[in-house]
């Protein structure tokens, strides 16, 4: 005799009839971690952010008084970028700044990375060129304004020209630290596999020296917005330093602090950018943190 079970019409079959599924493992593990790096993330932004808080709150208790009867409120100055914001003034002289910084830092971060890398992998390039990029590295900005106003005028050039002196230093220090701190060790090893001279750069020279060169393009971004500030102090007809000397010739100390607010805020924004590239491009890196 033979038996035939069969499932009862209206029973379910099936994993379902013993109950709801079950979740992996793994998805809910990686749940979990998902929660915890946000919930860090967050923790840092915060932690991160009360320096800058405590900075505002001091200013804000000391202005009009301990700090200067002139010093104004962080209010007074958020007042007046309102105004500035209305009438357009403020994006016009803003825009201007941008452009001559821009243009400036790209093309001295791109001569600074090219002297280092030629000095880095070229001993050669090295004894040509450190000697001259030492010796200006020793001349401070402000010493060069006269000589660049007799070359270049009083126009863009001449700011343009100041800026694009700055960031050529640290680049270049930084690309020759790093390529020549790259362990000799892994030079050989990619010899012993018959590597090109352009795969070696590329895989091996490149990854090693990359967190140098960021270092030193965070130097670069910073000093070329304080050479910026420099530049534009002398006979800028449009800029945020003829906002600043316009409201110097009329005592608006307001002003004057929301243009060094604004300073300030512009190469903490391009420092916050290299970090994130350092996140993206330095990945790999497994080194200490901190704790």
């Amino acid at each position: 005799m033979t038996l035939e079970l069969t499932t009862p019409v209206g029973v379910a079959s099936g994993p379902s009839a013993a109950g709801p599924v079950d979740v992996p493992s793994d998805g809910l593990a990686a749940r979990a971690r998902r929660r915890r790096l946000t919930r860090h993330a967050a923790t840092r932004t915060l932690r991160q952010s009360i320096g800058l808080i405590l900075v505002v709150v001091i200013w804000q208790l000391g202005a009009r008084g301990w700090l200067g009867t002139t010093t104004p409120a962080p209010t007074e100055v958020l007042e007046a970028g309102w105004d500035l914001i209305s009438t357009g003034e403020l994006w016009t002289h803003l825009a201007a700044s941008g452009r001559r910084v821009a243009i400036g830092l790209a093309i001295g971060i791109a001569i600074g990375a090219v002297l280092g890398a030629a000095a880095g992998l070229f001993k050669v390039a090295e004894d040509l060129v450190n000697a001259p990029v030492q010796v200006l590295r020793m001349m401070p900005a402000v010493a060069l304004v006269p000589v660049f106003i007799i070359w270049f005028g009083i126009g863009d050039s001449f700011k343009i020209a100041l800026i694009i002196v700055a960031p050529i230093f640290p680049i270049y220090l930084n690309f020759l630290a790093g390529i020549r701190g790259v362990d000799q060790k892994l030079v050989e090893a990619a010899e012993s596999l018959e590597l090109t001279r352009f795969e070696l750069v590329r895989y091996v020279v490149l990854p090693g020296a990359l967190p140098q060169i960021f270092v030193g393009l965070r130097q670069a971004l910073g000093i070329g917005w304080l050479v910026l500030v420099v530049a534009e102090m002398q006979t800028t007809p449009v800029g945020l330093g003829f906002l600043m000397n316009d409201a110097k010739e009329y005592l608006r100390t307001d002003q004057i602090f929301l243009v060094l607010v604004i300073y300030a805020a512009l190469g903490l924004l391009t420092d916050i950018a290299v970090r994130l590239l350092e996140r993206r491009f330095l990945s790999w890196r497994n080194g200490f943190e901190g704790r």
